[in-house]
């Protein structure tokens, strides 16, 4: 169990066993939880699938990355749910349930770090560890109403970490305000190694935009877009994908999905587990792609990430939707989830094909529920990012 009273099913029943932090550091007094896909010394890692945490001993050592925060002071609380291998967007597991989310009752929490997100939004952390794959810390931190990096892929240690598609998985995480946000990032970003720019130029995605779901959303985004315009004066309007985002969209899957069963496949085949809803659908379509499929989307990636370095150079950044409408009813279907997790995933590809920094905001609301408002940088510039993020979370 976890070391708090746990009243949204964050965390995974696991039998408490201490984990040492430092006294003192940047991180002192705060709290974290961690995604049951990272190892953490003494605790199995289950990857929110039941064969998987039984055969899981516990880890002799913890991820380099987690570990950092321990070293800064930063205190332990638990290990969170994830969606099954961390294959979703929903945060709706079927073996272990649905975390809450407090910020939008009766909507999904979205994943797969729903557990660390539900976890903050409820204020029994002060900040969680998540990973993003597809969208995996910018959907649920755009659902739950909190501030959600996907960092420059490669930039934080991925040791440790159970994989899904290595060319995409990040670490990320969540917090509530953007001052434990900024902390965190310090310790686990370092420093940028370029220069933060005079003045940033801003960009809107209008195709990106194109993909909201209704005039409400729509009016919401325009309204998170005064304080842009606030710090940083009229974003240019641009087109990303003059092919479509929907190419964009199928590159992506191509790549996740045959990197996905590359990583888990021959346990899957080997193991015969009972994966959930939308997770069996996912890999079994993965075992379909072939080498060439994947060796021509990783062509297409690389002139999409061409594309997107020379429209920011040094001083852009992009203004876009983080998902196109708010959290879906935890009613809703398992067709009608997966259709909404198509047309999200055409707005969170875009950050994944390009390994660029994205964070997402708690800038607006649709109907009561938020709605997340997301900045993509430079390469590199993350922390940057956050800093600019500051000053737009401040004019808001």
């Amino acid at each position: 169990m976890a070391f708090v009273d746990d009243t949204v099913n964050a965390f995974v029943d696991y039998p408490n066993v201490e984990i040492a932090h430092a006294p003192q550091g940047p991180l002192a007094g705060l709290t974290v939880a961690v995604k049951d896909i990272y190892d953490i010394a003494g605790y199995p890692t289950g990857c929110g699938q039941p064969q998987k945490r039984a055969e899981s001993a516990p880890a002799a050592a913890t991820a380099p990355a987690v570990q950092a925060l321990f070293a800064a002071g930063a205190r332990f609380i638990g290990k969170t749910h994830t969606d099954e291998l961390a294959f979703s967007l929903n945060g709706k597991n079927s073996h272990d349930g649905t975390p809450v989310n407090v910020a939008a009752p009766g909507r999904i929490p979205g994943g797969s770090s729903s557990g660390s997100a539900a976890a903050t939004a409820a204020g029994l952390v002060d900040f969680a560890i998540g990973s993003d794959t597809g969208g995996s810390v910018r959907a649920p931190a755009a659902y739950c109403g909190l501030v959600g990096l996907r960092p420059t892929h490669g930039r934080i240690s991925l040791e440790c970490v159970m994989p899904l598609a290595p060319s995409f998985d990040t670490v990320g995480w969540f917090a509530r305000d953007i001052d434990v946000y900024e902390k965190v990032g310090a310790v686990l970003l370092g420093e940028d190694g370029r220069e933060a720019p005079v003045s940033w130029r801003p960009l809107l995605a209008e195709d990106a935009a194109a993909l909201m779901m209704d005039d409400e959303t729509k009016a919401a985004f325009g309204a998170a877009l005064g304080p842009v315009r606030d710090v940083l004066g009229p974003p240019e309007p641009v087109t990303l994908a003059e092919e479509g985002l929907v190419t964009w969209y199928w590159t992506f899957r191509v790549i996740q999905g045959f990197e996905a069963w590359a990583a888990h496949g021959d346990w899957i085949e080997n193991r015969k587990p009972d994966l959930g809803p939308g997770i069996a659908e996912r890999f079994r379509w993965g075992s379909t792609m072939r080498p060439q499929q994947a060796e021509g989307a990783g062509l297409k990636r690389e002139e999409i990430r061409a594309r997107l370095d020379a429209l920011l150079g040094d001083d852009g950044v992009l203004f876009l939707p983080t998902v196109p409408g708010i959290a879906p009813e935890l009613v809703a279907t398992e067709g009608e989830l997966e259709r909404f997790r198509e047309r999200a995933l055409k707005l969170l590809c875009i950050a994944g094909l390009t390994g660029l920094p994205q964070i997402s905001l708690p800038l607006a609301e649709v109907s009561g529920c938020p709605f997340g408002l997301s900045l993509i940088g430079p390469r590199g510039s993350d922390r940057a990012l956050i800093d600019l993020a500051r000053r737009v979370m401040d004019a808001g």
